[in-house]
């Protein structure tokens, strides 16, 4: 009888699990089908479902025509979601104002001045 190889799905698993061994860690992979370790993911892409593409304001009337359309409705999304949209979460602000105020807070770090190369010689 002919065994079948092992598939590289296969070895990938049991290289990962030999990883996290090694490392002392622990996975955090659920279970087929499930989305418990992709939450966030899952949350933003209801999100997008309902706010983009379900909702009539969104939509052209008579609908998307083609995938360019589709392409400007995703980037206006995301560019409406991280600079106009008012997230709870985060004190009523728009991500994008949250995560400019955090950066503004940091002390400056003083990296040393290093040399860069802009010319290459040739010989």
């Amino acid at each position: 009888m002919l065994r079948r190889l092992v598939e590289s799905a296969q070895y990938r698993a049991v290289r990962y699990t030999q990883r996290l061994a090694e490392a002392e860690a622990v996975a955090s992979v659920g279970s087929k089908g499930d989305s418990y370790d992709n939450a966030m993911a899952e949350a933003l892409n209801s999100l997008f479902k309902a706010e983009c593409i379900r909702n009539p304001v969104m939509r052209p009337s008579g609908g998307w025509k083609n995938v360019g359309d589709i392409e400007i409705a995703v980037a206006e999304y995301v560019d409406w979601f991280n600079h106009r949209r008012l997230h709870g979460e985060i004190g009523l602000v728009p991500p994008a104002e949250f995560e400019a105020n955090h950066w503004a807070s940091q002390p400056a770090k003083h990296y040393p001045q290093n040399p860069v190369l802009t010319e290459a010689e040739s010989n």
